[in-house]
């Protein structure tokens, strides 16, 4: 008697449909878990500066599996969308700000590239929106010695200035006087400092200003150095005198240092106005990275941030930010 043999088991093929959901999902649910959990390590630190387009691209994942009618992808990818919508849409709504009575502040901030951005194009700046305080980044003592033939010491007369060849430089220029002023050195592996100090304001309180640069995470070597430049800046101080740090803080508002900052009693003032998701810096020379946003000015949270504009500077890989602020009153 022959016993024919049991049928060989079939594997049960995952439908192609089914498999390009997964993928599309996936990313964007790993991507989820690493910004929520605060996960900024190693390379992730680069990649969570793009947050913004992932959580873009969460809505067309979820729009996919809909489509195709996969609902347990789909059940992932609408948490995925809404928790990343979540922490980026905020930034293109205003809030509701202080009831600041106080004189008004226009302060422009920008990184001059070690000095290669166009000094007259700054100038112009300063004069066209009648600005009064700057604060520049890789200040070098030829941006120095430009920007005074320019004029600018005649609109800004006071300043606290730390000029060096390459990137290390900093300045703080101002309309009205300063004291207290100095220079704080960054500890990173760029050596950047930070020009600072007291202005007295007319009709308001005194407010400190320090022109921020923390080291930047280009390389792997130098996520530690980040890391560090930004747990050591001067945290606001809810219950003494203003502060305010404007600059290159070589961060988004994904990473988790420079929330933690935030937490202190600052406030983002583009996030404030609605347009913090305006990218700082990039694309330039024709690179391919789409432009982030780790350009800010962080106010005290009893300022009021009445706008914020970005501008283009020719030389520069950065974009410049003036913050319109009113303070409280004196």
């Amino acid at each position: 008697m022959i016993v024919d043999a049991p049928p060989a088991p079939t594997r049960r093929r995952v439908p192609i449909g089914t498999a390009l959901c997964w993928v599309a999902v996936g990313p964007t649910a790993a991507w989820a878990t690493v910004r929520l959990a605060g996960l900024d390590r190693g390379p992730l630190v680069q990649a969570l500066a793009f947050t913004p387009y992932v959580a873009g691209w969460s809505v067309l994942a979820l729009a996919l599996t809909l489509a195709l009618r996969r609902w347990w992808p789909a059940a992932v990818a609408a948490l995925v969308a809404v928790a990343l919508l979540a922490v980026v849409a905020p930034r293109a709504l205003a809030s509701p700000q202080p009831p600041a009575t106080g004189p008004t502040i226009r302060l422009l901030t920008a990184n001059l590239l070690a000095g290669a951005a166009d000094t007259g194009a700054l100038v112009e700046l300063v004069r066209q929106h009648r600005v009064d305080v700057l604060t520049v980044q890789e200040f070098t003592p030829d941006a120095q010695a430009s920007l005074d033939r320019l004029g600018l010491d005649r609109l800004l007369p006071y300043r606290q200035l730390n000029a060096h060849v390459g990137t290390p430089g900093s300045a703080l220029y101002s309309r009205w006087p300063i004291s207290d002023a100095g220079i704080r050195n960054n500890r990173g592996g760029w050596g950047f400092t930070q020009a600072y100090g007291t202005l007295a304001v007319p009709g308001g309180p005194p407010v400190r200003v320090e022109s921020a640069h923390p080291a930047a995470p280009s390389a792997l070597d130098q996520v530690g150095a980040w890391r560090a430049d930004l747990v050591a800046q001067p945290p606001a101080t809810p219950g003494g005198g203003l502060r305010i740090l404007a600059g290159d803080f070589n961060s988004t508002l994904d990473h988790g240092p420079l929330r933690a900052l935030l937490r202190t009693g600052y406030v983002d003032a583009a996030d404030a106005t609605g347009t913090g998701l305006t990218g700082t810096w990039g694309p330039y020379d024709g690179d391919l990275i789409p432009p982030v946003t780790i350009d800010h000015v962080l106010v005290d949270r009893r300022i009021a941030a009445d706008g914020v504009t970005v501008f283009d500077l020719a030389g520069s890989d950065h974009r410049p930010v003036l913050a319109t602020l009113r303070l409280p009153a004196a």
